[in-house]
């Protein structure tokens, strides 16, 4: 039996790839989704996925137990509510951060359109901008989205580039194959996706656009075979990709067991070629990895696709290739939100625990490479949930959105909060 949030998600997937709509939530991962990775530095994930939902959805905001503010105390950080959204509902917009504001776009439905918003931490406010093109009519795939520097490239059924100094939307080329789902990167001249697939489909085949001469070209043939649900990261010179999943099908569409991959490669954009890595510890599927300047931290997902959550991470040094296993995370997570401080990994969201039973943790934490441990966060003024939008300001943590996919409909969300790390 799949994940109880993941069995939804697929059933929501095929039913809007069918229907001809821009499809799927983004994940830190696993399963039915896709991997975020990033980049540090303040950058946010750029692989979160564009959907436009077939059902009805809620959106409850913090009422209740929650208050606006986590208590704040000596060496303890502090949560603050963000002010209400200007939309009501949208399942899991494209997100990235300017170094200013977090751009986020995505679609409402009923009727279904394009929508494009910001939100700005100096002001504590929200700003509703050119709303972009509709979603490509026909297309099977899903959005994902980077950030140049200067602009913000939504790739995928939308297919613009938005340009906050023109306040405008340009069309795009469509590249020639999915891009949804797959570890997606800015190497600050290119973006690299593979892995890219849409519905059931699995992939080892990647593509490359270049925004300069505003066009794509098909990345060489990787060491690895065709999975889906791998994670990623861009370290400053290569794509390292690990993990993930794969299910073959016979003639009657019935599912072969899943393998989950422990195996890894990079790929280098300069000299267009791969190379394979040793393995990881263990093989896994659906995890969120990042990049902390160092090494690239593979963290959460799950053994198998049926199998309860990690809690246990391994780490990647380009330097001496070699993979080392972290201390484990004080709750098993998937699907949840992870950045890089600079200092330190957050992680906030997510299911722990078997897959008929997940819970959603109580609260986030942090893992502080040098010291090699993980420390509990305060608990936030919001509800658990899977796959929030995610980015680090250069001061705050900013989580917004997400949904909960554990029930028979997913309940989405549009509020949100921000953290402030304790000072050091």
């Amino acid at each position: 039996m799949a994940q109880p949030w993941r069995a939804w998600h697929c059933r929501w997937v095929r039913f809007t790839c069918v229907a001809a709509l821009a499809v799927l939530l983004a994940s830190t991962v696993g399963g039915c989704t896709g991997t975020h990775p990033t980049t540090g530095r303040g950058s946010v994930t750029a692989t979160a996925t564009s959907s436009r939902s077939a059902s009805g959805t809620t959106t409850p905001t913090a009422t209740g137990s929650v208050s606006s503010t986590s208590p704040a105390g000596p060496g303890v950080g502090v949560w603050r509510l963000l002010p209400a959204a200007p939309v009501t509902s949208l399942p899991a917009p494209v997100a990235v951060w300017t170094g200013a504001e977090l751009l986020m776009h995505g679609f409402l439905h009923y009727p279904d359109r394009p929508v494009t918003f910001a939100y700005r931490p100096a002001t504590n406010s929200w700003v509703t901008l050119p709303p972009g093109p509709a979603a490509l009519a026909g297309l099977q795939d899903s959005d994902v989205a980077v950030w140049t520097g200067s602009q913000l490239l939504v790739l995928g059924p939308t297919s613009a580039r938005y340009t906050p100094s023109t306040n405008s939307w340009q069309a795009l080329p469509l590249g020639s194959r999915a891009v949804g789902l797959g570890v997606t990167a800015w190497t600050g001249r290119q973006v690299l996706n593979w892995d890219g697939v849409c519905c059931a489909d699995q992939s080892a085949a990647g593509q490359v656009y270049t925004p300069a001469n505003n066009s794509w070209q098909a990345m060489p043939t990787a060491p690895l075979q065709p999975r889906r649900s791998a994670a990623g990261a861009w370290t400053g010179r290569e794509l390292i990709v690990a993990g993930g999943y794969a299910a073959l099908f016979e003639s009657t569409h019935t599912p072969i067991p899943y393998t989950t991959f422990d195996d890894a490669a990079a790929y280098d954009p300069a000299s267009r070629t791969w190379r394979t890595l040793p393995p990881m510890p263990t093989p896994r599927e659906g995890a969120t990895a990042l990049w902390d300047g160092s090494e690239v931290l593979v963290l959460g997902g799950s053994a198998a696709v049926d199998a309860a959550t990690l809690a246990s991470g391994v780490a990647y040094n380009p330097t001496t290739n070699r993979w080392r296993s972290l201390p484990t995370m004080p709750f098993s997570r998937s699907d949840f939100a992870a950045v890089w401080t600079g200092r330190q990994v957050l992680v906030w969201g997510g299911f722990s625990g078997p897959p008929a039973v997940a819970t959603t943790p109580p609260n986030g934490e942090a893992y502080d490479p040098s010291t090699n441990r993980w420390s509990a966060m305060p608990t936030a003024p919001l509800r658990g949930r899977a796959n929030p939008v995610a980015a680090w300001t250069g001061t705050s943590l900013v989580v917004w959105g997400g949904a909960d996919f554990r029930g028979q409909q997913a309940t989405t969300y549009t509020d949100g909060a921000s953290y402030t790390p304790p000072a050091h």
